[in-house]
Order: structure tokens, then sequence, then C-alpha cells
């Protein structure tokens, strides 16, 4: 599962994202509304864990955009208060749950969990772009008839690319989204990993499909 946690208490959000990372879950992070409808536009989420009260836009006005824009990642709200006025305000917003501040660790694991189940058919199973198809299920690739063998790392650089198709992907956001760094490691990794799997799905291929966008990132497209 690929969580968006959207907190502006950096102690609070450090101490989620390491919960769930320990837990599989692979997890970012923002701080405030806008940073979230900007994740969410770029990136398929599983589940989202939106803290009410940010700086600027609120979680619900947050909410309220994601509904009235179609998108039906499920969302689980953090709040410090309590009330019910308010987790009824947040549930008829389009919430999927709620979780009053302060909360035990082991609670929040167990609700984005349900969170995963409840949005499994919202997900799109079989990727396609041009001839070129991924089925997240059985991770099996293929293009004009044949199929690819990959590696899990090279899966999950393929299924980001495919997720967000024409849109330039820069090696941090592609170091966050498939390793899970927080951190540039400071090597040719992704370099390394797009050249592997351009071997495979555009080498015996026309038209190519994966470019480099000098002192960018990579993009998956049709057109060149």
């Amino acid at each position: 599962m690929r969580v968006l946690v959207v907190e502006d208490e950096k102690k609070t959000a450090s101490f989620v994202r390491k919960a769930l990372q320990s837990e599989g879950f692979a997890v970012d992070v923002c701080g405030n509304g806008d940073d979230a409808l900007t994740a969410v536009a770029g990136t398929l989420f599983d589940g989202i864990v939106l803290d009410i009260m940010l700086p600027g836009r609120d979680g619900l006005s947050v909410l309220r955009q994601l509904r009235e824009g179609g998108n039906k990642t499920p969302v689980l709200l953090l709040s410090a208060r309590g009330s019910v006025n308010e987790r009824v305000e947040g549930l008829n917003a389009g919430a999927d749950d709620y979780l009053p501040k302060p909360f035990v660790i082991a609670e929040l694991v167990a609700r984005v969990r349900a969170l995963g189940r409840r949005g499994g058919e919202v997900k799109s199973t079989l990727l396609r772009l041009a001839d070129l198809t991924l089925d997240t299920v059985s991770h099996r690739a293929e293009r004009g008839g044949k199929t690819f063998e990959l590696t899990a790392r090279e899966f999950r650089l393929l299924e980001f690319l495919m997720r967000t198709p024409g849109r330039i992907c820069g090696r941090m956001s592609i170091i966050e989204k498939v390793w899970d760094y927080d951190f540039d490691p400071g090597t040719n990794l992704v370099d390394v990993y797009v050249k592997r799997l351009r071997e495979k799905i555009d080498d015996d291929f026309e038209p190519k499909l994966l470019h480099t966008v000098r002192g960018i990132g990579y993009v998956l497209k049709e057109a060149p």
C-alpha cells in the first residue's frame, strides 16, 4: 500500500511515517493542504491519513475538493478535537474513517490497513500505454506479445511511471516513490534501473516509450 500522510506537526508526521513503513507501507508525507492536493494529482495512493487542523487550507477543505473532483481514495481523518459534530462533518464530507488525537499507533496502522481493503476496487490493476501493459496483481509486463521478467524494483519503477504517463519524474521523486528514501543516496541508482527497464520495454520496439529529459528526469509517453 502507498499512503499519503498529511500532517503539519513534524514529530507526529515522522512518528506515523516510521510506524507505517515498519509495517511494510510506502509512505509519502506533506505538511499542508495545497501540497496534499498536488501530491494526489501526481500519484495514485491507496489511502490518505489527513489531519483536519492544517495551516492554510484545512483538512476538510482538502477532502471536499478531492471528492468534488471525483477522487475516491479512502481517507482517515485525524484531529485533536474529538467532538461529535466534527466527526459528523468529516464523514459527511466524504471521509471513510475518523481517529481523534492522541491515538495509539497500533490502532492507526490497523485503520490504515482497513482503508486499503476498502479501496481495493478503486485502484486499477491493469495499466496500459500504447502496446505496453502491466498487470499489478500478477506482476506480468508485456509488449507486442512479448512477456518480460521484472525484478521487484523494476516492477515498482515501471508501475510508478505507468501511473503517471506523460509526467516528467525527477530522480528524487523516483527515489522517494520506488525506494522509499527521503534522501538522495548520491549514486546513479535511478539511472541504472531506468537503463535496465528501457532495455526490456523499448530496445526491440517502436515507438520508444521511456524518454530522458536532460537535467530533469524521465517520462513514459508515446510521443518523443
